[in-house]
């Protein structure tokens, strides 16, 4: 078979190798470009089952306990928007070297907490590390995707999510629970964190190389074309009258670009979407062990066999988000899940006292499946689709800060509601948010699946050059 060949005169050509003419994305770069969406699901949900444990060892409070669960968050933001800005300036590569050596030191520093306070201060530092891994994942994926399976490959990041949750329940805890570790739990499986997190960070060593793209479009085509080389076995060569972008300055008041006429409108939808369906999910899903508790009774085998169960249906959900957000774009479908999302919680809420277990479980269920099909991974999405390579991280990292707000509401709000108002009224409160996102999304049109944004921005910057 003749190897392909590529003849790069522009960061375009780059470009348009990669959106359209490129041979399958490799899967094992979207693995291991997506080993920090493994950390980030495993130290959320892990918590999640060691928080009944934890308020018990250390007297906690709702507010100390909603304090805790919300300080990874909080540590995310900041993370978020100094990832996405250095994400841009520095290239993918490197961020994702660094976000690893946050999560090794977090997990083992949380497992042998003390008290409260370490415990807060080791969550901050794992929070850091995710905020800066979001942006760097999804940039480098939608980086290496044709256009024809960049919105599937990024919206890939809600299954690995979601498998991991699953993972946790059943391959982690479960056997640690059966094996006696007893009240100590929640330190075993938090600091046995580490462990993935150091594979992935050498696997990323070995094995990643920056994003042609981000190369092309700051000057370096040689180095895009020795990359295409390697990842998609083609011929690349530099044509002598090449002329390479010059090398772009990022600053700190490019944020600002996002609110530009020119992309305020997704900006602003995407700042809607991403904190509300956060705070809906982190105020529900984080807590499944505790809401469980309430469902089932006392007996803490089943409250992990549930929260495994729960998080089938977001497996399931998120395999379809893959496709259909492909198929149908982004906005028909967060119309349409978050309809059933918000249904879900009012008829949970109102009616969980009359119906069966076995129906109440189910509901929650269904909130878990259209909230993974839909707004789970709908906000991140769409901002790593909606801009152009110069400015994705920033994009992105506007994106996760924004999304890290809203689950520090959801980890704040949920326990203290749920101790004042119980279980059915927190849910019929919390219904409120996905209808919010819903009437957003109604109102602000715009879809970027389909959409060649990196195109449309040089094509632009090449109108504005020659006006």
């Amino acid at each position: 078979m003749a190897t392909q060949s590529l003849t790069i005169r522009s960061p375009q050509d780059v470009v348009q190798f990669i959106n359209f003419n490129s041979r399958t994305m490799p899967i094992w770069v979207l693995l291991i470009a997506y080993g920090g969406i493994f950390i980030d699901a495993y130290d959320s949900f892990s918590l999640g089952i060691g928080v009944p444990q934890i308020q018990q060892q250390f007297h906690l409070t709702a507010l100390q306990l909603g304090s805790l669960t919300a300080s990874l968050a909080i540590g995310a933001i900041g993370g978020a928007l100094v990832g996405g800005y250095y994400v841009d300036k520095v290239g993918r590569l490197r961020m994702f070297m660094l976000d690893l050596v946050f999560f090794v030191v977090a997990a083992v520093g949380a497992a042998v907490s003390t008290n409260l306070f370490v415990l807060v201060a080791f969550r901050l530092l794992m929070g850091v590390g995710i905020g800066l891994d979001y942006p760097v994942a999804l940039s480098f994926v939608a980086e290496y995707s044709s256009l024809r399976g960049k919105a599937k490959n990024v919206a890939f990041w809600i299954v690995v999510n979601s498998i991991v949750a699953i993972f946790i329940y059943v391959g982690v805890a479960l056997p640690l629970y059966l094996a006696g570790a007893g009240p100590n739990l929640w330190r075993w499986v938090l600091g046995l964190g580490a462990v993935p997190a150091a594979v992935i960070l050498v696997l990323r060593y070995i094995f990643l190389e920056e994003s042609p793209m981000w190369m092309a479009l700051h000057g370096d085509l040689h180095g895009a074309a020795q990359v295409l080389e390697r990842t998609y076995k083609i011929h690349a060569v530099v044509d002598p009258s090449a002329k390479s972008a010059p090398r772009q300055q990022h600053k700190w008041k490019d944020y600002a670009k996002l609110f530009s006429k020119k992309y305020r409108k997704r900006t602003l939808l995407i700042s809607i979407v991403c904190p509300l369906q956060s705070m809906e999910y982190y105020a529900i899903a984080f807590y499944f062990p505790s809401i469980l508790l309430l469902l089932v009774g006392k007996q803490f085998v089943y409250v992990i066999l549930g929260s495994a169960f729960l998080n089938i249906f977001a497996l399931l959900g998120g395999i379809a988000a893959m496709f259909l957000t492909q198929q149908l774009g982004l906005r028909p479908l967060l119309i349409v899940t978050l309809s059933v999302v918000a249904l879900s919680l009012i008829v949970t809420g109102l009616t969980r006292e009359l119906l069966p277990m076995s129906i109440a479980v189910g509901l929650i269920g269904l909130f878990n499946f259209a909230h993974a099909a839909g707004p789970g991974h709908g906000g991140m999405t769409m901002a790593t689709l909606s801009y152009p390579t110069s400015m994705r991280g920033a994009g992105t990292g506007w994106a996760q800060g924004t999304l890290r707000v809203g689950s520090t509401l959801g980890f704040l709000l949920f326990p203290m509601l749920l101790s004042r108002v119980g279980l059915s009224k927190t849910l019929l409160c919390l219904a409120v948010v996905p209808v919010a996102n819903l009437v957003a999304c109604l109102a602000i049109r715009w879809e970027p699946v389909g959409r060649d944004i990196d195109a449309e921005d040089l094509a632009e910057a090449k109108a504005c050059g020659a006006s």
